[in-house]
């Protein structure tokens, strides 16, 4: 007669935790995988005001969107104008997070004010003359400035363009081909006196001008067909100085700070480059 063995309940129990002890003494400490890692916090997002001369529409504009590209976190809004109405603007309590001027004066007059923290000088320009590609005047040299019935459009005294406008004609009525004459027949020509460099740009590519004074980078390639260039001579000529800073009231300072070092780092000056400022590193 064959028997079969039974196996005692207990002893079964006893045989699984021995055999769960000894699992346990095996393993050892179960190491920390790096998916059980605490994830690194996404960065804050951040709005960051760039209250920019009109000028610097174009290569600002593509600087955001390199710059954005590279951080995801931060968007930038422009606020495009007369550098003259920008300072106003911050004066009067505009939320600004940079100032980027196209003049030292404007930027100056921001610092006495205590509204901005030490500028930087990241660009450089020129003036040229600019006529409708169909030049009704026949404007071929800055002698053609002063003849009489010739629509002359500028920038307001108080905005940069028209500042250095001034300055240009202040040098030519110094010197002996042009003299005080000719700078009193050219401002007789003035018909308008614009808030921004754009709005010069504009009236003389719709016709409404024969002529106006803008930034060589005022003739970007949507506008290079509707416009001719007359370049002003070096001598007569005024560089342009663009100064940029942080407000002393933005909400973002150190975000602020690296857009700022962005725009004079190699990167940034090659798009100001590109767009036909002079660089000031590299």
């Amino acid at each position: 007669m064959k028997y079969r063995l039974r196996r005692h309940p207990l002893r079964s129990l006893l045989l699984l935790c021995v055999l769960g002890m000894l699992v346990a003494a095996c393993g050892g400490t179960t190491p920390t995988s790096s998916s059980s890692a605490t994830p690194t916090a996404a960065p804050a997002a951040v709005s960051l005001n760039v209250f920019a001369a009109a000028s610097l529409t174009a290569s600002f504009k593509e600087i955001a969107t390199d710059y954005q590209s590279a951080h995801s976190n931060v968007k930038i809004t422009y606020n495009f104008n007369g550098s003259q109405l920008l300072e106003q603007q911050i004066a009067n309590g505009a939320p600004a997070d940079i100032f980027a001027s196209a003049d030292q004066a404007n930027m100056q007059k921001a610092t006495k004010a205590n509204l901005v923290n030490t500028p930087q000088v990241f660009a450089r320009n020129k003036l040229v003359i600019i006529v409708p590609a169909s030049n009704p005047a026949n404007i071929t040299s800055l002698k053609d400035l002063a003849k009489k019935g010739v629509k002359l459009v500028v920038g307001a005294p108080a905005v940069p363009i028209g500042n250095y406008a001034l300055q240009i004609l202040d040098k030519l009525g110094k010197a002996p081909d042009y003299g005080p004459t000719y700078e009193s027949s050219v401002k007789a020509n003035f018909v308008s006196q614009e808030e921004n460099v754009t709005a010069v740009v504009q009236k003389v590519q719709l016709g409404e001008a024969d002529a106006g004074i803008v930034y060589r980078t005022d003739v970007t390639s949507s506008v290079a067909s509707k416009v001719k260039i007359i370049d002003i001579p070096d001598n007569f000529n005024v560089i342009a100085q663009y100064p940029i800073a942080v407000t002393k009231d933005s909400t973002h300072a150190t975000d602020a700070q690296a857009f700022e070092q962005y725009i004079l780092s190699p990167q940034g000056q090659s798009v100001l480059t590109k767009y036909g400022f002079i660089g000031v590193t590299g």
